[in-house]
């Protein structure tokens, strides 16, 4: 099967020839992995698909290809420090691995800290035609053998609170629900006009969503959920799938959403991303939603990516393609971009695993 219609089968259903796959990397990750490809270095590496090369995708045998317009392409720009084009101030943090040193990145300035500098803000143009240039490549260049996806991640809440602040927002959740409102309006309006545009050019999936779960729960109230996310991403949804009635909408948010799964089916969210083992039960959702929903991801990033054994990461796959992927319904990736703590052993076990690939060359 081509990799578009091994996703085309999986997402209606069906049991594809093998499980759909795809992942993502930090950039010290992705270039580890290129020198063990003995690929050229490149430019910078983009996790969430924004003017990659799409090599090592295609060298790994990834069904899905990612391009991404928006807020989360202010991740991993150069410097130890940078404003973005929304006015966000982002600060470098470096970690230390066995592997050698990494960094993420952290909204550290939040532009609408002071609710009296909402009156002159400005978004930046989501009309702008150079934004769309590298999406219209790759869907010319691959979209025939390749599930192309548009990304707008980070669409409303992450987005909103960079810009707010995280405490901030969340109190004006409860002290000034107008001021909130008026926020999370900003990004909101710019993903949709993005993801409108991707659709009009031909992807296959939109992935929205926000980070809203944290381990054990929801980061906010389902009430506040419902009030401030739910009714603008169910127009979201609506307003894409009006374009595109074959569209199908991912939607990614980390830790425990039980609580909202079905408010999400209910909006029109076809696929769940990325399905943290440690926070939900794999088994769990498909015996309750697999009907319903598809999945993306879960391969744990936390403790069996980082910390186990290659043995370890092939039952995790196996039993993912098992449960998670029995009678279809299933792209195995990670549940999180690589990182540096991540053994390229383990890394290799993972793809081998699910694609039928040996490794297509380096040392170890």
């Amino acid at each position: 099967m081509k990799p578009r219609d091994r996703v085309a089968a999986a997402l209606d259903h069906l049991t594809p020839d093998r499980c759909p796959f795809q992942a993502t990397f930090t950039p010290e990750f992705a270039a580890r992995l290129r020198s063990d490809l003995r690929q050229d270095a490149g430019g910078t590496y983009n996790p969430h698909g924004g003017g990659n090369s799409y090599e090592l995708e295609l060298a790994l045998g990834e069904d899905l290809l990612l391009t991404s317009v928006g807020w989360a392409n202010s991740y991993y720009q150069d410097g130890d420090t940078y404003v973005d084009e929304w006015g966000v101030g982002w600060r470098a943090v470096p970690y230390a691995t066995r592997f050698g040193p990494g960094h993420y990145t952290e909204p550290s300035v939040h532009p609408l800290a002071d609710r009296a500098a909402l009156s002159a803000y400005r978004p930046p143009d989501p009309g702008r035609a150079e934004l769309y240039v590298d999406s219209a490549a790759a869907i010319r260049d691959f979209g025939e053998d390749y599930w192309i996806v548009g990304v707008t991640v980070t669409t409303i809440f992450e987005a909103a609170w960079a810009l707010r602040g995280l405490e901030r927002l969340l109190m004006d959740f409860i002290e000034d629900p107008d001021l909130a409102e008026e926020i999370l309006e900003i990004p909101y309006r710019y993903h949709l006009a993005a993801a409108e545009q991707l659709v009009r050019l031909g992807v296959d999936t939109i992935w929205l969503g926000d980070d809203i779960g944290q381990q054990a729960g929801l980061l906010m109230s389902p009430r506040h959920w419902r009030r401030f996310l739910k009714p603008r991403m169910a127009h979201m949804v609506a307003t894409l799938k009006a374009l595109n009635h074959r569209l199908t909408i991912a939607y990614h948010t980390d830790g425990c959403v039980y609580a909202i799964i079905p408010e999400l089916i209910e909006i029109g969210i076809d696929i769940l991303n990325p399905v943290q083992p440690v926070a939900m039960d794999p088994a769990k959702l498909k015996r309750e939603y697999g009907g319903e929903l598809c999945f993306w991801g879960s391969i744990d990033e936390q403790h069996t990516l980082p910390f186990g054994s290659p043995d370890d990461v092939r039952r995790e796959v196996r039993e993912r393609i098992a449960t998670l992927g029995a009678g279809g319904g299933l792209i195995l990736g990670p549940t999180h971009h690589l990182q540096l703590d991540t053994p390229l052993e383990n890394f290799w076990a993972m793809t081998e695993e699910v694609t039928g690939r040996t490794r297509a060359g380096g040392s170890g």
